[in-house]
Protein backbone atom coordinates (compact mmCIF):
# COMPACT_ATOMS: atom_id res chain seq x y z
CA UNK A 1 0.00 0.00 0.00
CA UNK A 2 1.18 3.29 -0.88
CA UNK A 3 0.71 5.67 1.32
CA UNK A 4 0.77 8.86 -0.93
CA UNK A 5 -0.02 9.33 -4.77
CA UNK A 6 2.62 8.39 -7.33
CA UNK A 7 2.17 9.90 -10.70
CA UNK A 8 2.41 7.34 -13.65
CA UNK A 9 3.69 8.48 -17.74
CA UNK A 10 3.21 6.89 -20.88
CA UNK A 11 0.41 9.11 -21.65
CA UNK A 12 0.80 10.18 -25.44
CA UNK A 13 -0.78 13.23 -27.21
CA UNK A 14 -1.00 14.48 -31.50
CA UNK A 15 0.48 17.74 -31.07
CA UNK A 16 -3.28 19.08 -32.47
CA UNK A 17 -4.66 17.69 -29.32
CA UNK A 18 -2.08 19.34 -27.00
CA UNK A 19 -2.89 22.38 -28.53
CA UNK A 20 -6.51 22.03 -28.19
CA UNK A 21 -5.86 21.27 -24.53
CA UNK A 22 -4.00 24.38 -22.92
CA UNK A 23 -6.05 26.91 -26.14
CA UNK A 24 -2.90 27.34 -28.39
CA UNK A 25 -2.69 26.47 -31.80
CA UNK A 26 -0.27 24.13 -33.73
CA UNK A 27 0.75 24.49 -37.28
CA UNK A 28 -1.61 22.40 -39.50
CA UNK A 29 0.97 19.93 -40.95
CA UNK A 30 2.15 19.04 -37.63
CA UNK A 31 -1.06 18.48 -35.88
CA UNK A 32 -0.78 14.85 -35.94
CA UNK A 33 3.13 14.04 -34.61
CA UNK A 34 2.67 11.83 -31.60
CA UNK A 35 3.85 13.87 -28.36
CA UNK A 36 5.05 11.92 -25.02
CA UNK A 37 5.89 14.47 -22.86
CA UNK A 38 8.18 17.61 -21.95
CA UNK A 39 11.80 18.23 -22.10
CA UNK A 40 14.69 20.30 -21.92
CA UNK A 41 15.63 22.50 -25.10
CA UNK A 42 19.05 21.20 -24.86
CA UNK A 43 17.10 17.16 -24.76
CA UNK A 44 14.10 17.20 -26.03
CA UNK A 45 13.47 14.80 -28.90
CA UNK A 46 10.76 14.87 -31.99
CA UNK A 47 8.44 13.36 -29.38
CA UNK A 48 9.01 16.05 -26.38
CA UNK A 49 7.37 19.43 -26.07
CA UNK A 50 10.31 21.99 -24.90
CA UNK A 51 9.34 25.27 -23.63
CA UNK A 52 11.00 28.67 -24.06
CA UNK A 53 9.90 31.43 -21.74
CA UNK A 54 13.60 33.17 -21.13
CA UNK A 55 15.28 35.35 -23.57
CA UNK A 56 18.49 33.57 -22.74
CA UNK A 57 17.91 30.01 -24.13
CA UNK A 58 17.20 31.85 -27.78
CA UNK A 59 20.22 30.52 -28.99
CA UNK A 60 19.43 27.58 -28.01
CA UNK A 61 16.67 26.95 -30.00
CA UNK A 62 18.33 26.50 -33.37
CA UNK A 63 19.75 23.32 -32.17
CA UNK A 64 17.04 21.65 -30.46
CA UNK A 65 15.10 18.47 -31.55
CA UNK A 66 11.95 19.16 -29.90
CA UNK A 67 9.00 18.23 -31.81
CA UNK A 68 7.36 21.49 -30.74
CA UNK A 69 7.65 24.55 -28.50
CA UNK A 70 5.66 26.29 -25.55
CA UNK A 71 6.29 29.85 -25.65
CA UNK A 72 5.05 33.40 -24.87
CA UNK A 73 4.12 35.46 -28.10
CA UNK A 74 6.64 37.76 -27.64
CA UNK A 75 8.85 34.49 -27.81
CA UNK A 76 7.33 33.71 -30.93
CA UNK A 77 7.78 36.82 -33.13
CA UNK A 78 11.54 37.01 -31.66
CA UNK A 79 12.06 33.52 -33.29
CA UNK A 80 13.91 33.12 -36.88
CA UNK A 81 13.07 30.54 -39.19
CA UNK A 82 13.88 27.00 -39.19
CA UNK A 83 12.53 26.59 -36.05
CA UNK A 84 9.93 23.44 -34.15
CA UNK A 85 6.21 24.17 -34.45
CA UNK A 86 4.79 26.18 -31.72
CA UNK A 87 2.23 26.17 -29.27
CA UNK A 88 1.86 30.32 -28.24
CA UNK A 89 -0.16 30.89 -25.17
CA UNK A 90 -0.40 34.34 -23.07
CA UNK A 91 0.81 31.81 -19.76
CA UNK A 92 3.44 29.38 -20.55
CA UNK A 93 3.74 27.76 -17.39
CA UNK A 94 0.22 27.55 -16.61
CA UNK A 95 0.09 25.56 -19.82
CA UNK A 96 3.30 23.53 -18.80
CA UNK A 97 1.26 22.45 -14.99
CA UNK A 98 -2.01 21.30 -17.71
CA UNK A 99 0.15 19.64 -20.00
CA UNK A 100 2.49 17.75 -16.83
CA UNK A 101 -0.64 16.95 -15.43
CA UNK A 102 -1.74 15.07 -18.65
CA UNK A 103 1.35 13.29 -19.23
CA UNK A 104 1.64 12.03 -15.41
CA UNK A 105 -1.77 11.73 -13.75
CA UNK A 106 -1.67 11.05 -10.31
CA UNK A 107 -1.79 7.13 -9.70
CA UNK A 108 -4.42 6.16 -7.25
CA UNK A 109 -3.77 3.78 -4.34
CA UNK A 110 -5.56 1.73 -2.23
CA UNK A 111 -6.51 3.30 0.87
CA UNK A 112 -5.87 1.33 4.17
CA UNK A 113 -3.71 1.20 7.44
CA UNK A 114 -0.22 -0.47 7.50
CA UNK A 115 0.25 -2.80 9.96
CA UNK A 116 3.03 -1.63 11.47
CA UNK A 117 1.05 1.91 12.10
CA UNK A 118 -0.01 2.78 15.60
CA UNK A 119 -3.08 4.68 16.35
CA UNK A 120 -3.79 5.94 19.72
CA UNK A 121 -6.82 6.09 21.65
CA UNK A 122 -9.87 7.90 20.27
CA UNK A 123 -8.29 7.94 16.70
CA UNK A 124 -11.09 9.34 14.39
CA UNK A 125 -10.62 8.34 10.71
CA UNK A 126 -13.02 9.48 7.51
CA UNK A 127 -13.49 7.39 4.61
CA UNK A 128 -10.27 5.93 2.44
CA UNK A 129 -7.54 7.23 5.01
CA UNK A 130 -4.06 5.94 3.82
CA UNK A 131 -1.49 5.90 6.75
CA UNK A 132 2.13 4.38 5.74
CA UNK A 133 4.33 1.93 7.45
CA UNK A 134 5.27 2.96 11.07
CA UNK A 135 3.58 6.04 11.58
CA UNK A 136 2.35 6.99 14.98
CA UNK A 137 -1.24 9.04 15.60
CA UNK A 138 -1.43 10.12 19.19
CA UNK A 139 -5.05 9.61 21.17
CA UNK A 140 -8.55 11.82 19.78
CA UNK A 141 -6.51 13.10 16.44
CA UNK A 142 -9.05 13.68 13.80
CA UNK A 143 -8.36 12.66 10.19
CA UNK A 144 -10.77 13.35 7.46
CA UNK A 145 -11.84 11.65 4.38
CA UNK A 146 -9.02 10.60 2.09
CA UNK A 147 -5.80 11.83 3.87
CA UNK A 148 -2.86 10.43 3.28
CA UNK A 149 -0.06 10.12 5.89
CA UNK A 150 3.63 8.63 4.42
CA UNK A 151 6.19 6.57 6.22
CA UNK A 152 7.11 7.10 9.87
CA UNK A 153 4.63 10.59 9.81
CA UNK A 154 3.78 11.43 13.76
CA UNK A 155 0.68 13.05 14.39
CA UNK A 156 0.42 14.46 17.87
CA UNK A 157 -2.84 14.31 20.59
CA UNK A 158 -5.60 16.24 19.48
CA UNK A 159 -4.65 17.37 15.93
CA UNK A 160 -7.15 17.78 13.23
CA UNK A 161 -6.35 17.05 9.80
CA UNK A 162 -8.34 17.99 7.30
CA UNK A 163 -9.78 16.16 3.93
CA UNK A 164 -7.48 15.22 1.80
CA UNK A 165 -4.45 16.38 3.30
CA UNK A 166 -0.97 14.15 1.94
CA UNK A 167 2.05 14.51 4.95
CA UNK A 168 4.98 12.92 3.39
CA UNK A 169 7.47 10.67 5.29
CA UNK A 170 9.08 11.74 8.63
CA UNK A 171 6.55 15.06 8.67
CA UNK A 172 5.64 15.81 12.30
CA UNK A 173 2.11 17.73 13.34
CA UNK A 174 2.55 18.75 17.07
CA UNK A 175 -0.54 18.14 19.65
CA UNK A 176 -3.54 19.98 19.34
CA UNK A 177 -2.12 21.49 15.40
CA UNK A 178 -5.10 22.19 12.66
CA UNK A 179 -4.22 21.05 9.19
CA UNK A 180 -7.31 22.25 6.77
CA UNK A 181 -8.06 20.54 3.78
CA UNK A 182 -5.82 19.20 1.05
CA UNK A 183 -2.33 20.37 2.83
CA UNK A 184 0.90 19.02 1.31
CA UNK A 185 3.15 18.75 4.01
CA UNK A 186 6.71 17.55 2.41
CA UNK A 187 9.65 15.22 4.08
CA UNK A 188 10.81 16.92 7.79
CA UNK A 189 7.95 19.42 8.23
CA UNK A 190 7.51 20.44 11.81
CA UNK A 191 4.03 22.12 12.27
CA UNK A 192 2.97 23.30 15.93
CA UNK A 193 6.67 23.09 17.76
CA UNK A 194 7.24 25.31 20.72
CA UNK A 195 8.36 28.58 19.66
CA UNK A 196 11.68 30.46 21.08
CA UNK A 197 10.23 32.07 24.14
CA UNK A 198 12.95 32.67 27.60
CA UNK A 199 13.44 34.91 29.87
CA UNK A 200 16.50 35.91 31.75
CA UNK A 201 16.06 34.95 35.32
CA UNK A 202 18.23 33.71 38.23
CA UNK A 203 21.38 33.64 36.29
CA UNK A 204 19.68 31.27 33.68
CA UNK A 205 17.27 31.53 30.23
CA UNK A 206 13.44 29.95 31.95
CA UNK A 207 11.55 28.72 29.42
CA UNK A 208 7.75 30.85 28.77
CA UNK A 209 5.20 27.85 28.01
CA UNK A 210 4.30 27.95 24.68
CA UNK A 211 0.00 27.05 25.10
CA UNK A 212 -1.14 28.48 21.67
CA UNK A 213 -1.81 26.30 18.26
CA UNK A 214 -0.45 26.47 14.56
CA UNK A 215 -3.49 26.90 12.47
CA UNK A 216 -2.85 25.62 8.60
CA UNK A 217 -5.41 27.01 6.16
CA UNK A 218 -6.61 24.91 2.96
CA UNK A 219 -4.62 24.08 0.65
CA UNK A 220 -1.34 25.26 2.63
CA UNK A 221 1.77 23.53 0.92
CA UNK A 222 4.99 23.42 3.17
CA UNK A 223 8.26 22.50 1.92
CA UNK A 224 11.10 19.92 3.58
CA UNK A 225 12.29 20.86 6.52
CA UNK A 226 10.04 23.94 7.48
CA UNK A 227 8.94 24.94 10.71
CA UNK A 228 5.80 26.27 11.70
CA UNK A 229 6.09 26.98 15.64
CA UNK A 230 2.93 27.20 17.74
CA UNK A 231 1.40 30.37 19.42
CA UNK A 232 2.87 31.81 22.47
CA UNK A 233 -0.62 32.30 23.84
CA UNK A 234 -2.74 32.76 20.69
CA UNK A 235 -2.39 31.26 17.52
CA UNK A 236 0.29 31.06 14.60
CA UNK A 237 -2.04 31.15 11.12
CA UNK A 238 -1.08 30.34 7.67
CA UNK A 239 -3.70 31.14 5.95
CA UNK A 240 -5.52 29.25 3.08
CA UNK A 241 -3.38 29.00 -0.64
CA UNK A 242 0.08 30.16 0.87
CA UNK A 243 2.81 28.01 -0.20
CA UNK A 244 6.05 27.82 1.72
CA UNK A 245 9.27 26.52 0.10
CA UNK A 246 11.94 23.83 1.59
CA UNK A 247 13.66 25.30 5.08
CA UNK A 248 11.23 28.14 5.77
CA UNK A 249 10.81 28.70 9.51
CA UNK A 250 7.80 30.70 10.97
CA UNK A 251 8.03 31.68 14.70
CA UNK A 252 5.49 32.10 16.96
CA UNK A 253 2.26 33.99 16.76
CA UNK A 254 2.94 34.86 13.18
CA UNK A 255 0.55 35.70 10.77
CA UNK A 256 1.18 34.43 7.06
CA UNK A 257 -1.51 35.54 4.49
CA UNK A 258 -3.50 33.72 2.18
CA UNK A 259 -1.85 32.69 -1.58
CA UNK A 260 1.44 34.21 -0.11
CA UNK A 261 4.74 32.91 -1.54
CA UNK A 262 7.75 32.62 0.75
CA UNK A 263 10.77 30.83 -0.82
CA UNK A 264 13.96 28.75 0.74
CA UNK A 265 15.37 29.92 4.17
CA UNK A 266 13.04 33.05 4.56
CA UNK A 267 12.63 33.07 8.78
CA UNK A 268 9.99 35.26 9.95
CA UNK A 269 10.22 36.46 13.76
CA UNK A 270 7.63 35.85 15.91
CA UNK A 271 4.04 37.95 16.06
CA UNK A 272 5.02 39.33 12.56
CA UNK A 273 2.15 39.99 10.52
CA UNK A 274 2.27 39.35 6.23
CA UNK A 275 -0.70 39.91 4.51
CA UNK A 276 -2.10 38.61 1.48
CA UNK A 277 -0.38 37.53 -1.67
CA UNK A 278 3.14 38.36 0.04
CA UNK A 279 6.18 37.11 -1.67
CA UNK A 280 9.81 36.66 -0.71
CA UNK A 281 12.58 35.59 -2.04
CA UNK A 282 15.59 33.11 -0.97
CA UNK A 283 16.96 33.79 2.73
CA UNK A 284 14.57 36.81 3.58
CA UNK A 285 14.50 38.22 7.08
CA UNK A 286 11.27 39.27 9.12
CA UNK A 287 11.85 40.79 12.35
CA UNK A 288 9.68 40.20 14.75
CA UNK A 289 6.22 42.40 15.62
CA UNK A 290 6.27 43.77 11.77
CA UNK A 291 3.51 44.27 9.76
CA UNK A 292 4.08 43.54 5.73
CA UNK A 293 1.17 44.84 3.58
CA UNK A 294 -0.52 42.80 0.85
CA UNK A 295 1.06 42.17 -2.15
CA UNK A 296 4.47 42.94 -1.20
CA UNK A 297 7.62 41.92 -2.78
CA UNK A 298 10.46 40.91 -0.54
CA UNK A 299 14.02 40.18 -2.85
CA UNK A 300 15.80 37.35 -1.81
CA UNK A 301 18.18 38.22 1.14
CA UNK A 302 16.32 40.81 2.05
CA UNK A 303 16.46 42.17 5.67
CA UNK A 304 13.15 43.57 6.89
CA UNK A 305 13.38 45.61 10.10
CA UNK A 306 10.60 47.94 9.28
CA UNK A 307 6.73 47.81 8.53
CA UNK A 308 6.15 47.07 4.63
CA UNK A 309 3.47 49.56 2.64
CA UNK A 310 0.84 47.33 0.80
CA UNK A 311 2.68 46.44 -2.62
CA UNK A 312 6.12 47.84 -2.03
CA UNK A 313 8.88 46.41 -3.37
CA UNK A 314 11.81 45.74 -1.20
CA UNK A 315 15.63 44.80 -1.56
CA UNK A 316 18.68 44.50 0.33
CA UNK A 317 19.72 45.23 4.13
CA UNK A 318 17.96 47.37 5.63
CA UNK A 319 15.38 46.55 3.40
CA UNK A 320 14.47 49.35 0.89
CA UNK A 321 12.58 50.57 -2.00
CA UNK A 322 13.93 48.45 -5.26
CA UNK A 323 15.10 51.64 -7.13
CA UNK A 324 16.50 53.10 -4.06
CA UNK A 325 18.50 49.59 -3.39
CA UNK A 326 19.52 49.24 -7.02
CA UNK A 327 20.84 53.24 -7.26
CA UNK A 328 22.94 52.70 -3.76
CA UNK A 329 24.42 49.38 -5.44
CA UNK A 330 25.09 50.97 -8.67
CA UNK A 331 26.86 54.08 -6.52
CA UNK A 332 29.18 51.59 -4.85
CA UNK A 333 30.45 50.38 -7.97
CA UNK A 334 31.61 53.40 -8.02
CA UNK A 335 33.68 53.77 -5.28
CA UNK A 336 37.08 52.32 -6.38
CA UNK A 337 37.34 54.76 -9.04
CA UNK A 338 35.80 58.06 -7.05
CA UNK A 339 38.67 56.87 -4.50
CA UNK A 340 41.56 57.08 -7.05
CA UNK A 341 40.36 60.50 -8.09
CA UNK A 342 39.89 61.53 -4.60
CA UNK A 343 43.56 60.58 -3.83
CA UNK A 344 44.80 62.17 -7.07
CA UNK A 345 43.14 65.71 -6.15
CA UNK A 346 44.53 65.29 -2.57
CA UNK A 347 47.70 64.78 -4.14
CA UNK A 348 47.42 67.80 -6.49
CA UNK A 349 46.31 70.14 -3.56
CA UNK A 350 49.48 69.49 -1.56
CA UNK A 351 51.69 70.17 -4.66
CA UNK A 352 50.11 73.05 -5.19
CA UNK A 353 49.75 74.15 -1.40
CA UNK A 354 53.84 73.61 -1.36
CA UNK A 355 54.18 75.68 -4.20
CA UNK A 356 52.57 78.49 -2.27
CA UNK A 357 54.18 78.59 0.90
CA UNK A 358 57.64 78.26 -1.24
CA UNK A 359 56.66 81.37 -3.32
CA UNK A 360 54.82 83.14 0.06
Amino acid sequence: MNSFPLRGSGVTLTLGQAADLIGASALAESADRVIRGIGPLDEAESDRIAILTKSAYMERVEGTRAGALLTHPRFASELQEPHPPLLVVEEPYLALAILLEHFHPELESDPGIHPTAVLGKGVRLGSDVRIGPYAVVEAEVVIGDGASLGAHVVVGAGAQIGSGALLHPHAVVYPGTILGDEVILHAGVCVGMEGFGYVFADGEHRKIPQVGRAVIGDRVEIGANAVVDRGSIGNTSIEEGAKLDNLVHIGHNVTVGSRSLLAAQTGIAGSAFLGKGVMTGGQVGIAGHLRVGDGAQLGAQAGVIGDVEPGEVVMGFPARPRMEFLRTAAAQGRVPDLTRRLRALERRMNELTGLTDEIS
